[in-house]
């Protein structure tokens, strides 16, 4: 029953494609201009690029509809921007530039002469003028610019530093923890310190002059070491536009790359199809094979840019991976084209081509397209976006692979009719005994009426596929498969998420240099946590809420990734001292809000409470963090908080409140990623499950294409956090490659398994890898060159994207032509029940071999006219 439902598809389908082939194969011309006429016009599309370009960074990164953008419109409903600035308090990471500054030899910072050369700096600083100096642009609190604690504290005295005795990390209200690092401390005094951080923010409202002046700044600073040799202080510096700027620049480090992969791909193509029979060679075909592919990247990206479709910078390597796929398919096709036999007419050999290579490159383009749509349910848009032109691409490479390489592989025959010389198109004297020369060509097996083999195929044929199927080399096989796993899934468990914001710069760039300073020497304090009280109806001149609030403040402080040492900055705690000194009923509502506004105009807090009409409508508090050094520790702050936010709603009374820092923006993706990741692996099996179940003619055997998928993807993700690869937006693209590639490699040999006629099932394992063999092996090292570029891109996403699609490839590969094969043989039910029912139909058998032996010239009604038995080939 199950064989019947395969066949009811695969056996129509192959049909199908027996018959585009003669109707290709009758007229390639035809073919060869529509293909090239749709993909100019669509080409076209691609005067959109620029406006269609997506590369901001929290859009492309960040979950689209993560928590912290929720709790950050929630901020900004309820605190609007206040005239007076307070870093504290910003919705965002505020527009600022910002400088880390060393001691040459990491030594104490803290003396006379270092700080002389840090005071010049700030006064250079401040004296950049782009139209507008630093005092018409900087962010103001009463009237004047925000300025850095530490010099404020010496007076901008350089002689100061030594001589006054600064407490750390508050100095008299004051916190110091984001301002010096890597400090030493004599009780709570300060002894020394390795670096000082200064910041310049500017008024954001000011978005025209702002970049003019942060591009001057970037200037300042990146010729700092050469205008001052004699400075005794090492300078990492920042801005807010640095990230963006670095990030948007690291697509254009590629570009060049590109044509290095077309003439490797060109190459290797031209190199494996390479013949010494100048008419048997495959020269043309190979290099009409890898422009295939580059019309499918012109074609699927003009489409989509006419549509509409963001263009993420991550899509940028999808054109390395399109080469190598359409090359891949490529030689399946040839293969199958050089086992037909040669004095049939081409549009023959073109049906025979399609009717055994279409139905295999037609599963892995599905299960390959499906994982790519799949991929859409991430929420994040560089995913989102790579995906949908990745997917579009391969579609159109499948499309030219049937209409334009078929039209161009039956030219190629038409001159191979001819006996015509590979590169001159003359016509050359046939080839007499079992060669040719430069001369002579066409050379063909008398036997078979087929092409001689290649040598790769007769060792794959005579050497691999017989050593392969031996029992101790099956039993060495099992032994180094349960190695990779046991290695895989130890892997796995070593794999750090997240997405390091320093990675989306170029390698060497000044934000690497800043972001590695600010982790060694500013991770001591994280983010000051901002906790927003959002219930209008919070009671807080009520004692019995005061107390849950008092509770809730307290499980906050009591984390450990809490200061336990510093005070929750708590705008309610100064209005109650506020109302004891005055002597205020503040446990009456009508005492607690006709005080109230007086209070806040008269203190630092007025951002802090939204009161309105005579109403709290929301108010905040802060909580400073504590040792956030890695991811690890991004992710666990983040879980904590909110869980304890979520056991604050559910005290009595309730504290209904959110927690909120911009940084949990980009936190946000270790909450979703890994579960993000599983999904789509997880629904992307299954589909591919489903595929292989309809096209493959057995059920068993599809389960081992599934077996193989997830096999692979074990492998990939285990090894590629062995490799120094985390799990965020950018790996998460290429593990849903992973499925699709992983797909490509087994449905090819698993197929070809079912598909042969041989008896046993060593015998079916041997066919199929002599098939397949070479055509893998071709396809794999195609593909690598295709990518292989990337590993010298100073990129860490295009860096990232290399180590995986190597791995992908590898470890794909070997399923295929390794572990798949022998996986096999210890199923006898994964046999083709063809090879049992052909003794039941021996006339039809043999009749059909006749037939393929005298056709010369046949119309297509006779190839529809051979047997029609489903189980007869």
């Amino acid at each position: 029953m199950a064989k019947c439902k395969t066949d009811c598809i695969e056996r129509p389908l192959s049909l199908a494609f027996e018959k585009l082939g003669w109707v290709i194969g009758r007229h390639p011309c035809l073919f060869v201009l529509l293909s090239l006429y749709v993909a100019a016009g669509l080409g076209a599309g691609f005067i959109f690029l620029q406006e269609r370009e997506a590369n901001d960074i929290e859009d492309q990164f960040t979950p689209v509809n993560g928590p912290a953008k929720l709790e950050r419109e929630i901020v900004v409903e309820n605190f609007p921007q206040s005239e007076e600035f307070s870093h504290l308090r910003l919705e965002s990471e505020g527009t600022y530039a910002s400088l880390i500054i060393t001691g040459l030899q990491g030594e104490n910072i803290l003396n006379e002469a270092a700080f002389s050369d840090i005071i010049d700096l700030d006064r250079q600083v401040k004296s950049i003028s782009t139209g507008n100096i630093f005092e018409k642009l900087c962010a103001k609190t009463k009237g004047r610019c925000m300025s850095n604690a530490i010099l404020d504290i010496i007076n901008y005295s350089a002689t100061e530093i030594v001589s006054l005795d600064i407490t750390y990390p508050m100095n008299n209200g004051t916190f110091l923890g984001t301002t010096i690092g890597s400090v030493e401390l004599d009780s709570s005094k300060l002894t020394s310190a390795k670096a000082v951080r200064l910041f310049y923010f500017l008024d954001e409202k000011k978005t025209k002059e702002n970049p003019y002046w942060l591009d001057g700044f970037l200037k300042l600073l990146s010729n700092y070491t050469e205008q001052k040799t004699s400075s005794k202080v090492h300078v990492s510096y920042f801005t807010s536009i640095s990230r963006q700027n670095e990030f948007e620049t690291n697509s254009d480090s590629i570009i060049p790359l590109f044509s290095v992969t077309y003439f490797l791909a060109i190459t290797i193509s031209i190199l494996s199809c390479l013949r010494l029979d100048c008419v048997r060679t495959k020269v043309w075909v190979a290099m009409f094979g890898v422009v295939s592919a580059g019309m499918a990247v012109l074609a699927s990206f003009g489409l989509l840019l006419f549509c509409g479709m963001p263009f993420a910078m991550t899509v940028a390597s999808a054109p390395f991976l399109i080469l190598g796929v359409g090359v891949d398919d490529m030689f399946i096709m040839i293969s199958c084209w050089q086992k037909t036999e040669v004095n049939k007419d081409v549009e023959i050999r073109l049906a025979e081509t399609y009717k055994e290579a279409a139905v295999s490159i037609t599963i892995t383009t599905l299960t390959d397209v499906l994982a790519f749509y799949i991929g859409l349910m991430t929420p994040f848009r560089s995913v989102q976006s790579f995906c949908m032109y990745t997917s579009t691409a391969l579609l159109f490479c499948y499309i030219f692979n049937i209409t334009f390489f078929g039209a161009c592989l039956a030219l190629n025959g038409r001159r191979e009719k001819g006996n015509r010389h590979g590169l001159t198109c003359m016509k050359v004297p046939e080839a007499t005994g079992d060669g040719g020369g430069c001369s002579v060509g066409g050379a063909y097996d008398k036997n078979t009426l087929k092409e001689f083999e290649m040598p790769v195929n007769s060792f794959f044929k005579n050497y691999y596929g017989p050593f392969l199927t031996r029992v101790w080399v099956k039993t060495l096989v099992c032994l180094i498969y349960v190695g990779y796993l046991a290695v895989s899934i130890y892997g796995c468990f070593q794999m750090q998420e997240g997405l390091d914001l320093k990675h989306l710069a170029a390698d060497g760039s000044y934000v690497g240099s800043y972001y590695d300073k600010e982790d060694e020497f500013f991770s001591d304090f994280g983010p000051n946590v901002m906790l927003v009280i959002k219930d209008k109806e919070f009671q807080y001149w009520n004692s019995t809420a005061r107390e849950s609030l008092d509770l809730c403040l307290e499980n906050f402080q009591n984390l450990t990734v809490a200061d336990s040492g510093i005070l929750p900055i708590s705008w309610l705690n100064e209005y109650m001292q506020f109302g004891l000194n005055f002597s205020f009923n503040l446990n009456s509502e009508t005492q607690f809000k006709s005080h109230l506004t007086v209070f806040l105009k008269q203190s630092d807090f007025s951002q802090d409470v939204n009161f309105t009409n005579n109403q709290i409508h929301a108010s905040r508090m802060f909580i400073q963090t504590v040792n956030i050094r890695t991811a690890i520790d991004e992710k666990n702050m983040l879980n904590a908080f909110r869980e304890t936010a979520e056991k604050c709603r559910k005290l009595q009374p309730p504290v209904d409140l959110i927690v909120y820092h911009p940084a949990f923006i980009y936190f946000d993706q270790y909450a979703v990623i890994i579960s993000n990741t599983i999904q789509n692996l997880v629904v992307a099996t299954c589909a591919m499950l489903v595929i292989s179940l309809l096209l493959i003619p057995n059920p068993l055997c599809s389960l081992w294409v599934t077996f193989s998928i997830a096999s692979v993807i074990v492998g990939v993700a285990g090894f590629m956090a062995l490799w120094d690869v985390s799990l965020d937006a950018v790996s998460m693209i290429n593990l849903v490659i992973c499925i699709g590639f992983s797909v490509d490699f087994s449905a090819h040999i698993s197929y070809a398994f079912v598909s042969s006629e041989k008896s046993s099932a060593n015998e079916k394992a041997t066919d199929a890898i002599n098939k397949l063999g070479y055509p893998i092996i071709q396809g794999a090292v195609s593909t690598i060159a295709g990518v292989v570029v990337l590993a010298a891109a100073k990129s860490y996403i295009f860096r990232t994207f290399f180590k995986i699609m190597f791995l992908v490839i590898l470890f794909g590969a070997v399923h295929g032509i390794v572990f798949i094969p022998v996986f096999l043989t210890f199923l006898s039910t994964c046999s083709n029940s063809r090879a049992k029912n052909k003794q039941n139909h021996p006339d039809c058998s043999d009749t059909n071999k006749q037939r393929v032996k005298a056709v010369t010239g046949q119309t297509m009604q006779q190839v529809n006219g051979w047997c029609a038995d489903p189980d007869c080939y």
